[in-house]
Formats: C-alpha cells, sequence, structure tokens
C-alpha cells in the first residue's frame, strides 16, 4: 500500500494548507484552518497540525527552516515539497476517495428525543442553534472578503461561497423547524398527508407506466395477430386465383 493511501484526511489538510505560496508556522496553519477549513470541513487541533508536520516530513513531503536569531522565540516554517505537491494533487484527483458528506446534527438527536422534553427547551435550543448560525455565517462572510483579496485563493473562496448557502439554509431549516415545534401536531400531521401523496403520486406513476407497457404489448400481440390472419387469408386467396388464372 502507497503512502499517499496511508495518511488521514487530517495530514492531507495539513499538506493542503502548505500548498497555498509562502511558508507557515503550525501557529498560522491553525488560524487558517480557523478561517477556511472549519466553514466545510473541520479544523484540527494544534497538536493534531504540529504531529503531521513531523509526519509530512518524515514522508519527503513538507520541509521546515528554522526561525533567525532575530526573533524572540524559535519558530519553524513549513512548506510543501514537490513530492508533497504531486502526493497532493494525485490524492485530490482521485474521486473515489472523497466519499458522501456526514452530517451529525446534535441539534436534531435532541429533536428526535424530543418526548423526552418540554417544548419550551427544545425551542430555546433552536433559538440559539440559529444564533450561532447567524454567527457563523458572519465569520464565513468575513472571510470569503479576505480570501477574494488574493487571486490564489480563488478555489478556496468558491469552497467559502459553498458554506454561505449552506448556512443559509441551515438558517432556513432552523426557523421551519420553530414553526413546526409550535404546532408539533398539525406538523406530523402534515408529513403523513405528504407521505400519504406521496404514495398516491407513486402509485398513479407506475400503473400509467404498467399501463402503457401493457398497451403497447398488446397493441404488438394484436399487429402481430393481425398480420398472421392477413397473411393467411392472402394465401388462401391466392392459392385459389393461381389454378384459375393458370
Amino acid at each position: 500500500m502507497s503512502k499517499k493511501q496511508d495518511l488521514p484526511p487530517t495530514a492531507w489538510a495539513v499538506l493542503g494548507l502548505l500548498s497555498f505560496p509562502g511558508e507557515r508556522t503550525g501557529y498560522e496553519l491553525k488560524k487558517w484552518a480557523d478561517s477556511s477549513l472549519r466553514f466545510f470541513y473541520w479544523s484540527p487541533a494544534i497538536s493534531q497540525i504540529y504531529a503531521e508536520l513531523r509526519r509530512l516530513e518524515e514522508l519527503g513531503y513538507a520541509a521546515s527552516t528554522p526561525s533567525g536569531p532575530q526573533e524572540a522565540r524559535a519558530k519553524r516554517r513549513y512548506a510543501i515539497t514537490d513530492a508533497g505537491r504531486e502526493a497532493l494533487a494525485g490524492w485530490a484527483s482521485d474521486t473515489a476517495e472523497a466519499g458522501p458528506p456526514v452530517l451529525k446534527h446534535g441539534l436534531m438527536l435532541r429533536i428526535w428525543l424530543g418526548h423526552l422534553a418540554e417544548p419550551e427547551l427544545l425551542r430555546a435550543m433552536v433559538g440559539g442553534h440559529l444564533e450561532r448560525t447567524r454567527g457563523e455565517l458572519a465569520a464565513v462572510r468575513e472571510a470569503m472578503a479576505q480570501a477574494a483579496e488574493v487571486p490564489q485563493w480563488a478555489f478556496p473562496a468558491l469552497a467559502l461561497r459553498w458554506s454561505e448557502r449552506q448556512h443559509l439554509a441551515e438558517l432556513e431549516l432552523g426557523e421551519a423547524l420553530l414553526a413546526d415545534l409550535a404546532d408539533p401536531a398539525g406538523a406530523v400531521a402534515a408529513v403523513a398527508d405528504a407521505g400519504r401523496q406521496g404514495g398516491a403520486d407513486a402509485g398513479r406513476q407506475g400503473g400509467a407506466g404498467a399501463g402503457g407497457r401493457g398497451g403497447a404489448d398488446a397493441g404488438r400481440q394484436g399487429g402481430g395477430d393481425a398480420g398472421g390472419r392477413g397473411g393467411a387469408d392472402a394465401g388462401r386467396q391466392g392459392g385459389g386465383d393461381a389454378p384459375t388464372r393458370g
């Protein structure tokens, strides 16, 4: 198995942060992850970042240089190597490794267990979630503005734009959930009606499809029978006429 296949996603994320121009310390990589990666994936802890930097150096995918004597604290700055860029490009182009998105919505887990909680508490949870989401949306938009100023960050800007849309959708879903919690019985009845309507529509579609296929089969069969009878009649008629003409 290749080294590329052995690396965890965190390692690729850290190597990805290094793939943009310039050298960066582990602390700078953490700050950038907090203002970019966390909006659509996750932000590794600073300890994870340094652990992955050591691993990437051992593999030859990253190189570091110590800070000069003019700096008060000794630091190491990291940069991607040619081998690291080649490996990262191969990983980023491998669509088989992308996988489906993973959704773990802590609030929805509590809504699922709503029969054990007071309705007022559930509504308060949703309200708090909406406030946090609005704060995150503001942070996303701030990061988008920063990315727009750097030509090399065009694709990170696209990822942040997707994150903006995702947060807007989350706000819409949260507002709808608040409305449902105001009248849970009515919301459940609406869900049941939608389920029955969907089942009826599917049944009609299936029946129409089966009817159409049945009609086509009958038409083909009828056409074949008619052709067969027509051919037999023509043969008997032709057979009768031939001796007369002869």
